[in-house]
């Protein structure tokens, strides 16, 4: 099998398996990205005279039916190929000879694994969006359904004041999307087309790097050659900060429903087809994918750690570390990604349990409300009725539930969640993200109809 760089000599064996690891592997994801950004790189090389029209169609079609081959999975990379790369190039000069070979003009496999990493984190980025925002929307309906649903809130652990099912469904609701205004930007970052850097400063060539780009779909070149190689690893650490922040999202739910569904609290009951059970224990149905879901948030944060440190003090220019940045940024796609939906599933079927949460109502949890009614009817000074109130525990008493809540009417407050504006948030998100996928589709359309 020709390798890239042959030039005359054999790589030793073991040192070969240990600089091509698992990158083989990892590169069967990138089948599609890379013979799109070929299809692309030989259009434009026909219009600078490299090509000739013909010699594009011949290349294309070949590239085409190799990307036929790996959709039906017949497509195989192969430890001795090292790369996607190589195994495009080495199908397309076994198809057409010596014009395989002139696909690589003007490009190095640096440049060309940086497109082909852009063009598969923005659809996979994309995805991963679709679904928090699905998840985000079943999180406001259940806070609709049970907007008044009094549920005791928290501080510390400990009891601290009156609640809402609604409140504490929507608070993550919000969440997600502060988290969407993050993809928005990483996004924004990670959609400029590095292809003509080459191998970090540019070649002697007239290459319309522009043209390119948009035949791509990228918003636009990454100017800088040199920072274009520069980038790798440090786009890919902002994807993964903003995934890690869902993540960490999707934990905190997740530890909030593991506890608020054990027996001693019983706020909720979890759908038992999604509890596995004990080998041992009969009684048991187990929280397995929360407890997964919390524990793969660390998974997803570690590998923003590994992408931050690997490039930590490297010098400019291409460094074979780089290769130890694509396992990391795949893992937190598809590990975000699963973990979004199955929180989605499990809250599609969340059981409330509204006679016990009203039962958990105990009389400590009205003494700040006892405390503010003091500063409003008899004028005291807040400090002095919180001491008062503080002096008087024993004697609180339970005071209806769901008209405390609903009193709460300040922007925000358990009365006053502004779940339309939630809403109408939610469905401007997930347009613009549908939106740009089928524009990305139009893209691909036209790019096989070159």
């Amino acid at each position: 099998m020709t390798k890239l760089w042959e030039k005359g000599y054999q790589l030793d064996q073991q040192m070969e398996r240990f600089t091509v690891g698992d990158d083989y592997l990892l590169d069967r994801k990138l089948i599609r990205a890379d013979v799109l950004g070929s299809i692309a790189h030989a259009k434009m090389l026909s219009t600078i005279d490299i090509l000739t029209a013909e010699e594009f169609i011949k290349l294309k079609k070949c590239l085409l039916e190799v990307l036929s081959q790996a959709e039906k999975g017949e497509f195989q990379i192969r430890p001795e190929d090292e790369d996607v790369h190589t195994a495009v190039e080495n199908a397309l000069t076994q198809k057409l000879g010596e014009l395989g070979k002139k696909i690589h003009t003007g490009r190095s496999r640096n440049d060309q694994v940086l497109v082909d990493i852009r063009v598969y984190t923005r659809e996979r980025f994309l995805g991963v969006q679709e679904k928090v925002l699905a998840l985000a929307q079943t999180l406001l309906k259940f806070a609709d359904r049970n907007e008044d649903v009094p549920m005791p809130g928290r501080t510390h652990t400990q009891r601290a004041m009156p609640s809402s099912v609604g409140l504490w469904a929507s608070a993550f609701a919000e969440s997600l999307l502060d988290d969407v205004e993050l993809f928005k930007t990483a996004y924004f970052l990670n959609n400029q087309c590095p292809l003509g850097s080459a191998a970090s400063y540019g070649v002697g060539l007239p290459l319309d790097r522009q043209l390119v780009s948009d035949l791509l779909g990228f918003d636009r070149v990454q100017n800088n050659v040199l920072y274009a190689n520069n980038s790798r690893g440090k786009i890919e650490a902002i994807v993964v900060f903003v995934l890690s922040q869902v993540s960490e999202d999707l934990a905190k739910l997740s530890n909030d429903l593991i506890l608020f569904s054990i027996p001693e609290f019983g706020y909720f009951t979890l759908p038992k087809e999604y509890c596995p059970g004990s080998s041992i224990m009969p009684q048991k149905q187990n929280p397995g994918p929360l407890e997964l879901v919390r524990a793969r948030s660390v998974r997803v944060l570690s590998r923003l750690f590994q992408l931050i440190i690997t490039i930590h003090n490297l010098p400019s220019g291409y460094n074979r570390d780089f290769q130890e940045t694509k396992g990391p940024l795949m893992e937190a796609l598809e590990t975000t990604e699963a973990s979004a939906k199955v929180m989605d599933k499990i809250f599609q079927k969340l059981e409330v349990n509204c006679d016990v949460l009203s039962r958990a109502f105990t009389p400590e949890l009205f003494a700040a409300d006892r405390a503010l009614k003091l500063v409003t009817e008899e004028d005291l000074p807040f400090r002095d009725a919180y001491r008062k109130v503080a002096a008087e525990l024993g004697e609180l008493k339970t005071e209806g539930t769901r008209q405390n809540i609903l009193s709460k009417k300040h922007l925000g407050a358990p009365g006053n969640l502004g779940l339309k504006r939630t809403k109408v948030k939610i469905e401007s998100e997930r347009q613009r993200v549908r939106g740009e996928q089928e524009r990305l589709q139009q893209v691909w359309g036209r790019l096989r109809r070159l």
